[in-house]
C-alpha cells in the first residue's frame, strides 16, 4: 500500500536532524510524532524554527522518544510502497533517526512521490491513451492536477505536507479516471 510521508527537521544543516514525522496511507489511515532529540543532536536554525513553529523546548516536552518513532516507523511502514516529496531530505532524516535508533538505516526506503503520481496516471490512461500520446497526455494531466498554486509554500506540517501528497494523488487518479471515461 502507498504511504505518503514527511518530515520535519532542525535546520537544512548537515548536521541536521528529525523534528516530526506524519505519514498517510493511500486509505487515509495516518499518524504523526514530534519527536525528542537525541543525546547529540544539538543543531537548530532560528530560520527553520520560524518556518516549522516547533520550538526546541516543545520537542523536549512533548516529543516522543526517537527510539520510539523508529520502531514505530518500523512498524507501521514496513513492507509499504514509502514516498515523499523530498525523497533525498526526507531519507537523510530518516536514516539519521534510525541509526540514532540503532536500527539499520535501510530499514526503510522512500521513493519519490511525484513518480506515484506519474505511475498513477500511467496505469489508468495506459488501456486507452496510444502509446506515442500517452507520456504528453500524463504530462498535461499532472500539470492540471497541481494542488498547490505558484508560488504558495507547502505547510511545513509532516501531516499536513504528507496529506497534501496523498491529495494530489487522489486528484491524478480521479482526473485520470475522467479522461479515460472520456469526461474532460
Amino acid at each position: 500500500m502507498l504511504a505518503f510521508l514527511d518530515f520535519e527537521a532542525s535546520s537544512l544543516g548537515k548536521h541536521s536532524y528529525p523534528i516530526e514525522v506524519a505519514w498517510i496511507f493511500e486509505d487515509g489511515r495516518s499518524e504523526a510524532h514530534l519527536i525528542r532529540p537525541a543525546p547529540g543532536w544539538t543543531d537548530w536554525d532560528a530560520g527553520a524554527e520560524a518556518i516549522h513553529r516547533i520550538a526546541r523546548d516543545r520537542l523536549l516536552a512533548e516529543g516522543a522518544p526517537h527510539e520510539f518513532v523508529a520502531r514505530r516507523m518500523i512498524e507501521s511502514l514496513s513492507g509499504h510502497d514509502l514516498r515523499a516529496s523530498a525523497p533525498s531530505w526526507d531519507g537523510k532524516w530518516l536514516s539519521t533517526l534510525l541509526r540514532a535508533a540503532g536500527l539499520p538505516r535501510h530499514s526503510l526506503r522512500l521513493r519519490d512521490s511525484d513518480e506515484a503520481h506519474r505511475e498513477c496516471a500511467v496505469a489508468i490512461l495506459r488501456p486507452v491513451v496510444p502509446a506515442d500520446r500517452l507520456a504528453t497526455a500524463v504530462d498535461d494531466l499532472l500539470a492540471r492536477t497541481e494542488l498547490r498554486a505558484p508560488g504558495v509554500a507547502p505547510a511545513h506540517r509532516a501531516l499536513a505536507d504528507a496529506e497534501e501528497e496523498r491529495a494530489r494523488w487522489l486528484a491524478v487518479a480521479a482526473a485520470a479516471r475522467a479522461l479515460a471515461e472520456g469526461r474532460p
